[in-house]
């Protein structure tokens, strides 16, 4: 099949910019908070092109949104692809968007070519990817796969105290919770093209990234408490500093990720709040909230065991008390051979460079492969760069990505 994705590359980035333009911030900034206005708008956007092609759309109860192009055989189990349209605080247009509108391209494409797909191809613009208002990622992937219970979905609030339940409602999406979940025969297979959000496939030039495996965080929270005291006043001997304790179980945690001796186990810091926070005041509290990655969950489990063994010790040798909490520990994904064996075929028949890679942020392929088999195309970012203004993703390689899915969706849904 002789497929020309360029032909509506221009659309195509049109599409993407005027979406960028749909945001709660001054261009070029993106920001996009699930069930604000900002991101109510976009749906309507892309609620709309997906119906000027054709297909069928309708959304779930957390506004999940599915918009089918009917197979040959619609009661089959239909190929799925598509992303997330939320965008965190001061980000780029292309992180979610290009899997969402590339893969809206590569259905038109295959719909100007006169192609029938014998199973039904359905685009998923999937609710809350980014964390950013109820503090948990793929909120929408989550629920979808059963990993997230109603009841758990209830009960999240954002930092004004606003629920799920009043922001659904106000958003115009109603129905059964329950009903979000779907069953283990929903989708035959799924398939996300993404931004790489990394820099190897631009400093390797190759078009496109077939992702092997999808890491998954675990994320624990470490309370510490010390005594505050004042500090010229409290002599060092007897100090039970808050802060210095939090500082060696950083140095713990970093020391624990390397020494597995494995590229993808990643450990981070990414919070630290001190109290009292004044400069003459001896730290009596701190919160650490660590994220500890790899695709291998034993690996990653050993180093939670370090860092925890690490706080037992600490707590003991300066005197004061630890508390861990784990937030999340989800497990990694391992992506679908025989999609990987499509979108190799596909990348070769375009005549696209292409390498077998993994993922190491997470997306909402991470729980769809709960329910149905997955991979995931990845096409290069300048500079690796992401959750930036100046993400950016060139017209080449989007439309690499968006001929390869072409492709792999034709070959998938025969």
């Amino acid at each position: 099949m002789e497929l020309r994705p360029t032909l509506t590359i221009d659309r195509l980035i049109s599409e993407l910019n005027a979406l960028a333009q749909i945001s709660e911030a001054e261009p070029p900034v993106v920001t996009r908070v699930v069930l604000s206005d900002a991101d109510l708008r976009a749906r309507v956007y892309v609620k709309g092109l997906c119906r000027e092609a054709g297909l069928e759309v309708h959304e779930d109860a957390i506004g999940n949104t599915f918009a089918r192009w009917q197979g040959t055989e619609p009661d089959l189990a239909p190929i799925a692809t598509g992303s997330h349209i939320d965008a965190i605080p001061n980000a780029g247009l292309y992180d979610g968007c290009v899997g969402v509108l590339g893969g809206l391209d590569a259905i038109r494409v295959l719909q100007q070519l006169g192609f029938k797909p014998r199973r039904s191809i359905e685009l998923v613009v999937f609710t809350a990817e980014e964390p950013t208002r109820f503090g948990i990622g793929c909120l929408g992937s989550r629920m979808m796969a059963g990993v997230l219970s109603p009841e758990q979905a209830i009960a999240l609030r954002d930092k004004e105290g606003r629920g799920l339940e009043e922001l659904r409602s106000q958003a115009g999406f109603t129905g059964s919770l329950e009903a979000v979940a779907l069953s283990c025969g929903r989708f035959h297979q799924f398939v996300e093209l993404h931004i790489e959000q990394g820099p190897l496939l631009e400093q390797e030039s190759i078009d496109v990234g077939l992702v092997t495996h999808i890491a998954a965080p675990a994320s624990m929270r470490i309370l510490i408490e010390g005594e505050g005291g004042h500090a010229g006043g409290k002599l060092m001997p007897g100090r039970k500093d808050a802060l210095a304790a939090a500082a060696v179980l950083v140095l713990a945690l970093e020391g624990a990720a390397k020494s597995t001796g494995a590229i993808d186990t990643v450990g981070t810091v990414g919070v630290c709040e001190v109290f009292p926070g004044a400069v003459n005041s001896i730290p009596s509290r701190v919160r650490l909230e660590t994220d500890i990655r790899d695709i291998d969950v034993a690996r990653r489990d050993a180093v939670i065991e370090k860092l925890k063994t690490a706080c037992e010790e600490v707590a003991e040798r300066r005197g004061v008390s630890i508390k861990t909490e784990m937030v999340n520990a989800d497990p990694p994904a391992t992506c679908n051979p025989a999609i990987l064996d499509a979108m190799e075929q596909a990348a070769k028949a375009a005549g696209k460079s292409y390498k077998r890679m993994v993922s190491r942020a997470y997306h909402d392929s991470l729980f769809m492969a709960r329910i149905a088999p997955v991979a995931m195309l990845f096409i290069p970012c300048r500079g690796g760069v992401s959750h930036r203004p100046d993400e950016y993703a060139s017209p080449e390689w989007i439309g690499s990505g968006v001929h390869v899915l072409s492709r792999t969706l034709a070959t998938l849904s025969s």
